[in-house]
C-alpha cells in the first residue's frame, strides 16, 4: 500500500483526488483515453489536465457523458467521438459499488451508464478509481443497479423488470420530472440486495424487452484504485 503522507484524517474528497491522481499516473503520451462520470471521474479529468500543463503530457479524451465533455473542453483537454476513437488504450472512471475479489461493479448513479459501457468496452483496460467505502462483498448491498430503459411503455418494462427479482422506481431529477439520460431514456434503479450471482441478473437484465443497458459491469475492471484513509490501495481481479 502507497501511504498518502497525510494525517488520517483527509475528506472523502481528497481521498478521491488522491485515487484519480494515482490512476492518472498510468497514462502515456500518445493514449487515447476514456474520460468516465461522476464526482471522482471528475477529479482525474482534472488531473489530467494538470499533466497536460505541467508535463506536456498529450491525450486525446472520449467522454462518457456530455457533462464530462464540456468539463474536459473548459480545462483544454482534446477530444473525440467514439466513432472516430474506436479503441481506446485507457479508461478512468468511478464506481458506485466494487466487488472485491471479482472487481465486478455497479456503476450508473450519475446516469451515464450506457456511455460508460459503450466507451469502457472499447479500451484495452479500465481502471476504477474509488474511495474504501465502494468496496461491498456483494454487489447490491449498499446501491440499487441502474436500468435504462426506453421511455415508451416503460412501466410494462418495469413489471418485467422486477419479475426478475427487485423492486425499481424510476428516477425523477430534482424537479420531479423522470429522470433523463443523455440518450433521453428513463433510468429504473433497482433493488435486488445482495446478489449471489449478479452476472446471471445482467444476462437476464439485457434480454428483457425495454431494456436499454444496465449498470452491472462485469468483468470489465482490470484494477481498482482505492483511496484509505492511510494510504492507496490496488485490487485487482482474482
Amino acid at each position: 500500500m502507497t501511504t498518502l503522507g497525510g494525517s488520517g484524517t483527509e475528506s472523502l474528497d481528497e481521498l478521491k483526488q488522491a485515487a484519480a491522481r494515482a490512476a492518472v499516473q498510468k497514462v502515456q503520451s500518445g493514449m487515447v483515453v476514456g474520460l468516465g462520470t461522476g464526482s471522482t471521474a471528475a477529479f482525474a479529468v482534472s488531473a489530467l489536465a494538470e499533466r497536460m500543463q505541467s508535463e506536456g503530457l498529450q491525450i486525446l479524451g472520449v467522454p462518457t457523458s456530455e457533462r464530462t465533455a464540456e468539463q474536459a473542453r473548459s480545462l483544454g483537454i482534446p477530444l473525440a467521438t467514439l466513432e472516430e476513437q474506436p479503441r481506446l488504450d485507457l479508461a478512468i472512471d468511478g464506481a458506485d459499488e466494487i466487488e472485491v475479489g471479482s472487481l465486478n461493479l455497479i456503476k450508473g448513479a450519475g446516469g451515464a451508464l450506457l456511455r460508460e459501457k459503450l466507451v469502457e468496452a472499447s479500451a484495452a483496460e479500465l481502471i476504477i478509481v474509488a474511495d474504501a467505502s465502494k468496496k461491498v462483498a456483494q454487489l447490491g448491498t449498499r446501491f440499487p443497479v441502474p436500468v435504462e430503459v426506453v421511455r415508451f411503455g416503460w412501466k410494462t418494462t418495469l413489471a418485467r423488470v422486477e419479475a426478475i427479482g427487485c423492486a425499481a422506481t424510476l428516477r425523477l431529477n430534482a424537479q420531479g420530472d423522470p429522470y433523463l439520460t443523455d440518450e433521453q431514456h428513463y433510468i429504473l434503479d433497482c433493488q435486488f440486495g445482495p446478489m449471489a450471482d449478479p452476472a446471471k441478473i445482467a444476462d437476464q437484465l439485457k434480454g428483457t424487452v425495454g431494456v436499454v443497458e444496465h449498470g452491472l459491469f462485469i468483468g470489465m475492471a482490470k484494477e481498482a484504485i482505492i483511496a484509505l484513509p492511510t494510504g492507496i490501495e490496488t485490487l485487482q481481479p482474482s
